[in-house]
């Protein structure tokens, strides 16, 4: 089956884990801005990455605006965040990205990536900065806010190829 690859990056995480998953399934592979002048009809699967923030998956309109259109398609979204794979809140932050029926159409995949603060534009550098700080300052946090405080401090990257597993697996069917 002809597979496309779409990624939406800010820091180069997403776009990694995208042309893992085109050279895995031998797939065309195009950022979001190519993709627009894209001709999807000999495709028979798209897959969208992009990455999270502040509780959104970015540019997942483009994605959703489509979904009708690619009826008979396989489908699938996988989301890189800063989060590792075993958080918590990485099922119920998915489940709320999409309705149920979209959830019937495309498959959803989570993939940490880390954080890049050298790769940041200014003002997302500067969320972040504001973010770290006040988790750091946060009185009676959590265990997974100790850890996210130590996290977010700092450039980290946490990607790793066997994170795709799952999205080749729904691909192959």
């Amino acid at each position: 089956m002809k597979t496309v690859v779409i990624y939406h990056s800010q820091t180069g995480f997403t776009r990694r884990y995208a042309q893992w998953i085109a050279e895995a399934v031998g797939a065309d592979c195009f950022s979001l801005s190519q993709a627009k002048g894209v001709d999807f009809s000999p495709y028979g699967a798209v897959v969208y990455g992009s990455w999270a923030c502040a509780g959104k998956i970015r540019k997942l309109g483009w994605f959703k605006s489509r979904i009708r259109g690619w009826s008979g398609k396989r489908l699938a979204v996988f989301c890189v965040g800063a989060s590792p794979a075993e958080s918590p809140e990485i099922e119920p932050f998915l489940r709320r990205s999409f309705t149920d029926e979209e959830r019937e159409w495309a498959a959803v995949f989570y993939c940490p990536g880390g954080l890049n603060y050298e790769g940041m534009p200014l003002p997302s550098k500067l969320m972040m900065r504001a973010f770290a700080k006040s988790t750091r300052a946060k009185k009676g946090k959590t265990p997974e806010e100790e850890v996210m405080a130590g996290m977010i401090g700092a450039s980290y990257d946490i990607a790793d190829q066997r994170y795709i597993e799952p999205i080749l697996a729904y691909l192959r069917g």
